[in-house]
């Protein structure tokens, strides 16, 4: 397992944006005749922040939010999480919170509309990196959809400099969102680059066909990518295959299979966050991979049968109890 900095006062801190979520609240129903929303803190990276406060790791957030009533209830909400919001930074140029409205029509069928127009999150600027607060952090999670435009995109490379500086982990959950992006060739430059200065990369498949699109396009083989990554800094390449489980592949030649909970969801959504908030402790927890991959599947398989995300994330006893009952067959 990777080796993390001591005597820094942070676990984790996540880097990207948060948003909001309004979570239709009648499930089997369409989006358009449901009247009422029930509102959550949305958004990967926040998510994943949540998932980690809730196995009581010290977690922080760097990114924007807006100067109004959008901007207040998330940082009043990470505060109420314990989540460290001093550099959570106001934005002072007009950009606004990124809306998500999600449905839940049936097990086999959820889904969300986005309003991400002048979004605060991607005015993050490098005068908004704090070379003192990533010195104090031990893990330094980076959202790809940070690297999607300017200024947010030269603020992510920055933290990545600091990072290398004062030997703080950088994993990168790549990510990916089409409607963020100009075009594929764009993001597929920019996640490389990422990529290439993270001790952790995570995302699925067809994420890691993105980053490869250059070096290896068309590679179906997971050791291969893995290969590439090695070649650079990282030391940790998780490939994440859906319901068909993930595997990781360590730099000293290692390949882990992780667990895999098969349940009825109610939804996708939030599955990747809460999978990445239970990995990072278990990695933050000195736990072997196998160990910090069950957590994160046992985590995942509990968000989904649930109707929303931030607020659905479990803690350490409740996945433990989850994944008990589950191999018990209660």
């Amino acid at each position: 397992m990777l080796e993390f900095g001591e005597n820094k006062s942070i676990d984790v801190v996540c880097l990207g944006r948060a948003g909001i979520d309004l979570n239709a609240a009648q499930m089997n129903v369409p989006m358009e005749e449901n009247m009422t929303f029930r509102k959550t803190v949305g958004g990967s990276p926040a998510n994943i922040a949540v998932a980690c406060s809730k196995y009581n790791l010290k977690v922080g957030f760097i990114g924007r939010v807006s100067d109004d009533q959008h901007g207040r209830y998330i940082r009043s909400y990470f505060e109420s999480k314990g989540i460290n919001t001093e550099s959570l930074i106001t934005d002072q140029d007009g950009g606004m919170i990124g809306l998500a409205f999600t449905e839940i029509k049936s097990p086999k069928d959820s889904s969300y509309i986005l309003h991400r127009d002048n979004v605060a999150d991607l005015n993050l600027s490098v005068d908004d990196i704090d070379e003192e607060y990533i010195r104090n952090t031990k893990l330094l999670v980076v959202s790809g959809t940070a690297l999607s435009k300017s200024p947010s995109r030269e603020a992510v490379f920055a933290a990545l400099e600091y990072a290398e500086k004062h030997d703080t982990r950088v994993m990168l959950d790549i990510d990916y969102r089409n409607y963020t992006w100009k075009s594929a060739v764009e993001s597929g430059i920019y996640l490389s680059l990422c990529a290439e200065k993270c001790d952790i990369i995570v995302g699925t498949r067809e994420e890691f066909d993105m980053l490869e699109m250059f070096s290896n396009p068309g590679n179906r083989e997971d050791a291969l990518t893995a290969g590439k990554w090695f070649g650079y800094k990282a030391r940790v390449v998780i490939v994440k295959h859906g319901k068909d489980g993930s595997f990781a592949y360590s730099s000293d030649g290692s390949v882990t299979e992780g667990a895999v909970f098969p349940v009825t969801p109610l939804k996708t959504m939030g599955a990747g966050d809460s999978y990445a908030g239970g990995l990072i402790f278990g990695m933050l927890d000195g736990r072997t991979i196998s160990e910090a991959m069950e957590i994160g599947a046992g985590a995942a398989a509990i968000v989904v049968q649930s109707p929303d995300c931030s607020e659905s994330m479990p803690s350490l006893q409740e996945v433990r109890d989850f994944i008990d009952g589950y191999r018990s067959g209660l």
